[in-house]
């Protein structure tokens, strides 16, 4: 197989992708072994990739490979969510485009179109991520409306329903006006908006004078039914009970008082809209107020608004303030910076609006639920990082009841029917509301009756995912797959999502399978640009994943962006981490070409060749401990930074430095297979993290008959620790030689002799290995040792350098008086710390024997410091 001079990443991305593929790597199907499972984040059908895919997909492709290779039965289910309000204002978008208005339009007509417009565009994004490389089992792709899932929604509805944990009521709720929907309160956004206080007049009816009411709102002041006071307020007991005149309505209303009114703020007298602010509601329903709704449903003003009707809310607020202003009932406006709540979803202003919707009773399934909160503060269902653990718990504990209901056409239909009377019933089908209506005594046919118009919130499908796409809803539902499958590993989500979908999750796994849908949940930053502000299309700092991904290939952006990424901190990006990335590919990508374009004998190896052996060992074998504590802990980053150093610092600087031949000259044929071996074992390290040029490697390094890095077994380490102290004294000799090199301006082709003593066998274990990376002689023989040298420490060994050069006394002397300083500071922090009965007692042993080992280290190196300063004198 020919081996490219230079890494080609679009050259085998997709051909080995395609492999995979074809030889059904991904697939999963219950068997003996234990299962590994993940369920994607159901993208938007209407998403294409972003940057937040890309981390968040990349991910859980680490995970996923990784116990593949370690002999899971790996299952990532991929899929996407129908997403109700975005994916039906892009469709009534296109029509309009068309000139096909929806209000044209029947039901069926509409769903026709959009599900058209899901064909072909919706699946664009999970195309898009096998380009990532992302190894999920796309025979298993899911949508959340495809019928059986569409049921399950279905299923679910009409069973919390009959236990009392779904009903139906009047309340004020969240009104989307541009997607013409209620929305939950976790859909409601605040901002903090720049925005005017008007301060206008209400003019005194039953009394001389007038009352001042301040207002961010005037545009519905046609709906106010009284104003309000606090009966603490001196300034107005007086006038408790008497009428004003609400501004250019000329309609009376009532002086009221309540403890709820704040004195401080504005003037202290509240104009009570009900229809239009959850206070205000509250009031209302607590003094028996009427209601009057200014606003239609697209957020233009109502017949009831009388004034400026069918203006948009805003312009109407213009309006209304001109025409106060003429009438002299307008005081002064001021400036005013407020929380404001806007849709998650359109970004358009959100309006109170009192309507009949369905609701969920958060705090009934609470109390049936308690494992919901308990699992997670309990570590049963463990948050990394952890301290979102408090967040959740604060939703958990003051949550609210879930409004599921949406006017929209795309979703799950609720399966509610009403009777010409007004009755209704909830049942699956038609045919079974005809005997719920029954049961109440009503006679009806199908065709008497009419199912509910709206749609469930996106979430309530959503909730369900880790069941339902394993078809585990209902009575009936076959269980196999999720028996095997289900509780899933791990989840990978932003914290953005932890209560639209997280704890839903949560509540619908304890709900319906009594068990946690989950035992781990990473959670993302967010990713920001190197100016920490939030990536977005406006702003355009939000690179093109694509034409990432095509000019510096996956692996680079897969590795780039993962370097960066700590789990729960945002993530601060900038190209140069990809190009990191390439970099690596190509420092890969030659190491390997070094490697086979080595000439061979048959002749037995160097015996610093062996000794590198001996070291690269030592050195995988602890980057493998390590390696596998950082999984343990979802520190992937760090992880993949350990492995980075492992190939490029110990790999390629060191090993192959050491065995590499004198230009010109072959090497042993067993060395080269042992540094092939090697390479093989750090690949498939690797594989997880950076999988197509790692299975290009090892598939040219064994002319394609290697197992594929797919499923070959994961490199584990062993328990011995030998050779760990070994490698790390030798290299630190090696590079504190190298570094008196620079500092001393000497030549690294001129070799130096160095003077070992022979209690320092971590060093004398690899002489052969050290001279050859430091080109070095080494002798043991410290009667020997010159005058005109140096010391270099080295653990607690003090290694003598023979230098040909004059030394600065003076220098030294400065060079090692600020060693000594170090040194005695830090070995008092320690005595401090071991002479603290309490550290002492409660400290691990092992931690509190790590301690006096660095007291007994540093002491032995402050005796040679003091030794050799005495012997400036």
């Amino acid at each position: 197989m020919e081996i490219y001079a230079k890494y080609n990443p679009s050259d085998i991305e997709n051909k080995w992708y395609q492999h995979w593929l074809s030889q059904k790597y991904f697939r999963s199907v219950p068997d003996e072994r234990p299962a590994y499972t993940i369920v994607i984040p159901p993208p938007n059908v209407t998403g294409v990739l972003h940057m937040g895919h890309m981390l968040n997909n990349t991910i859980q492709d680490v995970l996923i490979r990784k116990a593949r290779k370690q002999g899971f039965n790996a299952c990532w289910v991929p899929g996407t969510d129908h997403a109700s309000i975005a994916t039906e204002a892009k469709v009534v978008k296109l029509l309009a485009e068309k000139g096909i208005p929806k209000s044209s339009l029947t039901r069926e007509e509409f769903l026709g179109h959009a599900f058209e417009w899901k064909e072909k565009y919706g699946g664009i994004i999970l195309q898009q991520l096998q380009k990532l490389g992302a190894s999920c089992d796309w025979d298993r792709t899911r949508f959340t409306m495809e019928p059986s899932l569409y049921e399950a929604v279905v299923d679910v509805f009409v069973d919390l329903f009959k236990k009392g944990l779904i009903y139906r009521g009047t309340k004020m709720v969240n009104w989307d006006p541009a997607g013409q929907t209620t929305l939950s309160d976790e859909e409601v956004i605040f901002k903090e908006t720049p925005d005017q206080l008007f301060y206008v007049i209400y003019k005194g009816v039953d009394f001389d004078g007038e009352l001042m009411v301040a207002t961010a709102r005037p545009e519905t002041i046609a709906g106010d039914v009284a104003v309000c006071v606090n009966p603490n307020d001196e300034r107005y007991q007086n006038l408790i009970g008497k009428k004003v005149m609400v501004p250019l309505i000329n309609r009376e209303v009532t002086i009221i008082a309540d403890d709820y009114i704040d004195i401080e703020f504005g003037t202290g007298v509240l104009k009570v809209t009900p229809a239009h602010d959850i206070n205000d509601y509250n009031i209302g329903l607590k003094y028996n107020l009427p209601v009057i709704d200014t606003l239609n449903a697209d957020g233009t003003i109502s017949e009831a608004g009388e004034l400026f009707v069918g203006q948009d809310r805003f312009v109407a607020r213009k309006q209304w303030v001109k025409a106060l202003k003429e009438a002299n009932l307008l005081s002064k406006q001021e400036n005013y910076i407020h929380n404001v709540g806007y849709s998650e979803r359109t970004d358009a202003v959100v309006e109170p609006r009192i309507s009949t919707q369905w609701f969920m009773n958060m705090q009934d399934f609470m109390k049936k639920n308690p494992e919901v909160l308990s699992s997670v503060m309990n570590d049963e269902i463990n948050f990394y990082p952890a301290k979102l653990k408090n967040t959740y718990r604060h939703w958990m504990e003051n949550v609210k009841d879930w409004n599921i209901s949406r006017q929209l056409w795309w979703g799950h239909r609720i399966p509610a029917w009403y009777a010409t009377n007004g009755e209704w019933v909830v049942a699956k089908t038609a045919e079974e509301a005809v005997v719920e209506f029954a049961k109440k005594s009503i006679t009806v046919t199908t065709a008497d009756i009419n199912q509910d118009p709206d749609v469930l919130d996106t979430w309530f499908s959503s909730w369900l995912w880790p069941i339902s796409v394993f078809d585990g809803i209902g009575e009936q539902a076959d269980k196999t797959e999720l028996n095997y499958y289900y509780p899933t590993n791990d989840l990978v989500t932003g914290p953005d999502i932890l209560f639209f979908w997280v704890a839903r999750m949560i509540m619908a796994g304890y709900e319906f399978e009594g068990k946690m849908p989950f035992k781990n949940v990473y959670f993302t930053g967010l990713i920001r640009d190197k100016l920490r502000r939030k990536m977005s299309k406006s702003l355009g700092n939000s690179p093109d994943a694509l034409e990432l991904i095509e000019k510096f290939g996956a692996d680079s952006v897969r590795m780039g962006l993962l370097l960066c990424s700590p789990a729960g901190n945002d993530i601060l990006f900038d190209e140069t981490q990809i190009e990191q990335g390439r970099n690596f590919c190509n420092k890969i990508w030659n190491a390997f070409r070094l490697i086979q374009g080595w000439a061979t004998h048959d002749q037995a190896p160097t015996k610093a060749a062996n000794q590198a052996k001996m070291f690269m060992e030592s050195q995988l074998n602890a980057a493998l401990h390590e390696i596998e504590h950082l999984f343990a802990e979802f520190r992937l980053s760090d992880a993949l930074m350990a492995t980075y150093k492992l190939i490029w610092d110990d790999f390629c600087a060191v090993y192959l430095e050491a065995i590499k031949p004198p230009y010109g000259e072959a090497i042993a044929s067993a060395t080269q297979k042992e540094a092939q071996d090697i390479l093989h074992q750090l690949m498939s390290l690797l594989h997880p993290y950076m999988p197509f040029i790692t299975e290009e490697i090892v598939q040219l390094m064994y002319n394609g008959n290697a197992e594929t890095l797919v499923l070959s077994p994961y490199p584990t380490a062993n328990n011995t620790s030998k050779n760990a102290l070994i490698s790390s004294e030798a290299l630190q000799l090696v590079t504190e030689i190298r570094n008196t090199r620079n500092t001393r301006g000497l030549s690294p082709k001129e070799a130096l002799n160095i003077w070992v003593p022979e209690t320092a066998q971590a060093i004398l274990g690899l002489l052969d290995f050290v001279e050859k990376l430091a080109n070095v002689v080494i002798h043991t023989d410290l009667s020997t040792k010159p005058q005109n040298g140096m010391p270099i420490i080295v653990g607690t060994n003090e290694i003598w350098v023979e230098l040909n050069i004059a030394i600065d006394v003076d220098k030294e002397r400065e060079e090692l008086e600020k060693e000594k300083a170090y040194y005695d500071g830090f070995i008092s922090s320690v005595r401090k710390k071991l002479e603290n009965e309490r550290f002492v007692q409660n400290a691990k042993p092992e931690v509190v024997e790590v301690e006096r080992k660095k007291l007994a280290d540093a002491s032995d190196k402050l005796l040679i410091i003091e030794k050799r300063l005495s012997q400036l004198q």
